[in-house]
């Protein structure tokens, strides 16, 4: 499966959205969109990414799937799954859950599950890495060995990339989209209604309200 695929299938389930305006949850405008939240009900597209995945590192000696909940859960039993199939041996499917602090940590034993293991990371998308990089800390605090982290679609190959995560990093596709800040906005300037369905705006438009 090429990273032009993997586009297809987001934007086949409405989940990549060309020339919109949305508000990001930077804060920055920009005219691209995409909406992991929009594949997940789709499950024959999501196990083929997730064999895609499952394929690509298989017979590494993966012994356990660790994705950041919410989406990634999804993502991390089905490729597990699909490991598991390709492997003749069981491949755990974990995930780490959000604290209040917004930190990914590995909860309900599964610390335990991950010591001592190969563990390969999936993620949806990347934008800054910031929760990859969480994952990472978790799994390597529970005495995990990363081997690679594979993600859906990396949308900053600038500043998402191996050198900046510290371990094995490989995208399935990757595309960067134009971000400005509101005062630079071309789509503010020309009077583009603001897309409130994803992303920011909602919140945004309540916001200037308060203004």
């Amino acid at each position: 499966m090429t990273g032009q695929e993997v586009l297809e299938i987001f934007e086949k389930t409405g989940g990549y959205i060309k020339d919109s305006h949305i508000v990001y949850t930077s804060g920055k405008h920009g005219k691209q969109y995409l909406n992991k939240d929009a594949i997940y009900p789709h499950t024959k597209e999501v196990s083929k990414i997730c064999m895609e995945i499952a394929t690509r590192f298989s017979g590494e000696g993966i012994e356990a799937v660790v994705s950041p909940a919410l989406g990634g859960i999804i993502l991390s039993q089905w490729t597990a799954y699909h490991l598991s199939i390709l492997m003749g041996c069981e491949i755990l499917g974990i995930y780490t859950e959000k604290t209040p602090e917004k930190n990914q940590i590995l909860t309900r034993g599964y610390n335990e599950l991950v010591a001592g293991k190969k563990v390969l990371i999936v993620e949806d998308i990347t934008t800054t890495g910031g929760s990859v990089k969480k994952v990472i800390a978790s799994v390597q605090s529970a005495g995990g060995v990363i081997h690679a982290v594979c993600v859906l679609v990396n949308r900053n190959p600038k500043e998402v990339n191996e050198l900046t995560l510290g371990v094995p990093f490989f995208p399935l596709a990757e595309i960067e989209m134009d971000a400005w800040d509101e005062k630079d906005c071309p789509l503010c300037r020309a009077h583009v209604p603001i897309n409130t369905r994803v992303g920011k705006g909602r919140e945004y438009l309540a916001r200037m309200k308060m203004v």
